[in-house]
């Protein structure tokens, strides 16, 4: 007990040495932000706890030092005024104010090797995030208003990323939510999706209607609207074409297979005889018995039910502007129906047990031409949808 208590400890002592070790070299490469937040979670655990002081040290060392090499970067970026760091001095002043409030729940801290609490400088950063969440909405208020004017989608897309990071930052500024749902509608892409049937055969009417259900695709795409009805209402930016060029369904096949299957198998028992034919006794008098082992046959035909289904096609993206074609993807699709079941004669006693499962089996009805070709679209489905999300219909 004393060996594993001691084991257990040495291996503790060992693992927390090495997390502290890390934790200096981590400061020493300057990733003063991971060395924070190694001693912030080992110092909530525990911040009296003696093993935990170095983590206080580590903790003012790298606090000190990544404070004065942001405020040193706001400063030269204040200096070289260019209006497009504005966002990275924001970010920095937040960057600033998290690490005081995620310090102060713990303070003070004390280090009792030195008879003091831990040093840490706070600043009070709200006025110049203010200040600066103020400038950079405008310039990027600004900007977005002259992406406006540039009037092509890509350009409202990057307005609208613009708004949007105004409005979570400074919500309600001047007309931002009204410029976002502008930018919006006129970013959008509409895509008209059409299924067209080359196959000269006759395709079920449920699987079309459920090719162009786009609503059951789940495609969660910011920019792209897709409508399987056309509305004349809409203008279209690009046509997505499913051409179905062959149908190939297979005929209805049953194989049948002839097993002939042999087991030894206890029959009861009987009693041993010498070579006189008399029964043999054992020692306390009583006739020496032994299993009776025959052999039993069974005859199995097993039956396989097989039919396929395989649609193959191609997928094309249009340019409706243009009328060109953007891309082309070759698209297929299998269904397979698959049966198996078995009959016998003779000693059931000789069949294993997957094909004792088989003989409780009977025929099944072969599925229809339509129903094949329908559950091979549902596949095909499957596969137009990960066309989509693989590819994009603009850059």
């Amino acid at each position: 007990m004393k060996k594993t208590l001691l084991y257990t400890l040495l291996i503790f002592l060992i693992i927390s040495c090495s997390s502290i070790k890390n934790t200096q070299e981590a400061i020493n490469n300057g990733n003063y932000d991971s060395a924070i937040n190694t001693s912030i979670e080992n110092l909530k655990r525990n911040k009296t706890k003696k093993g935990n002081q170095p983590y206080i040290l580590l903790l003012e060392e790298a606090f000190k030092k990544v404070t004065v090499k942001d405020l040193a970067k706001i400063n030269f970026l204040k200096k070289n005024n260019n209006p497009e760091e504005i966002e990275t001095v924001f970010a920095l002043y937040q960057q600033l104010k998290r690490r005081q409030e995620a310090l102060k729940p713990l303070l003070p801290l004390y280090i009792q090797k030195e008879n003091r609490d831990a040093d840490f400088q706070f600043t009070n950063y709200d006025d110049a995030i203010i200040e600066n969440k103020n400038q950079l909405s405008e310039y990027l208020y600004t900007k977005a208003k002259k992406l406006f004017n540039a009037n092509t989608k890509n350009d409202f897309r990057a307005a609208y990323d613009d708004l949007e990071y105004i409005e979570k930052i400074n919500p309600n500024y001047k007309d931002v939510l009204n410029l976002l749902d502008i930018a919006y509608q006129r970013g959008l892409d509409f895509v008209v999706v059409s299924v067209r049937n080359l196959t000269q055969k006759v395709i079920p009417k449920r699987l079309e209607e459920d090719l162009l259900n786009f609503d059951t695709y789940g495609l969660n795409d910011l920019w792209t609207v897709y409508h399987g009805i056309k509305d004349i209402k809409v203008q279209y930016d690009f046509g997505l074409e499913l051409n179905l060029r062959n149908i190939l369904v297979s005929p209805e096949q049953i194989r049948e297979k002839e097993i002939i299957i042999e087991k030894e198998i206890k029959d009861g028992y009987t009693y041993v005889k010498d070579n006189n034919g008399e029964e043999v006794l054992d020692n306390e008098g009583n006739k020496i018995k032994v299993d009776k082992m025959v052999t039993i046959q069974c005859e199995l035909y097993e039956f396989s039910q097989f039919k396929s289904a395989k649609v193959i096609g191609q997928v094309k993206y249009i340019d409706l502007n243009t009328k060109q074609t953007i891309q082309t993807f070759p698209i297929g699709s299998e269904f397979i129906f698959k049966h198996r079941y078995a009959e016998f004669k003779g000693d059931k006693r000789a069949l294993e047990s997957s094909y004792i499962d088989l003989i409780r089996l009977r025929e099944m009805p072969f599925p229809t031409n339509e129903q094949m070709i329908y559950d091979s679209g549902q596949d095909l489905k499957q596969k137009l949808k990960y066309i989509i999300t693989q590819n994009k219909f603009r850059n």
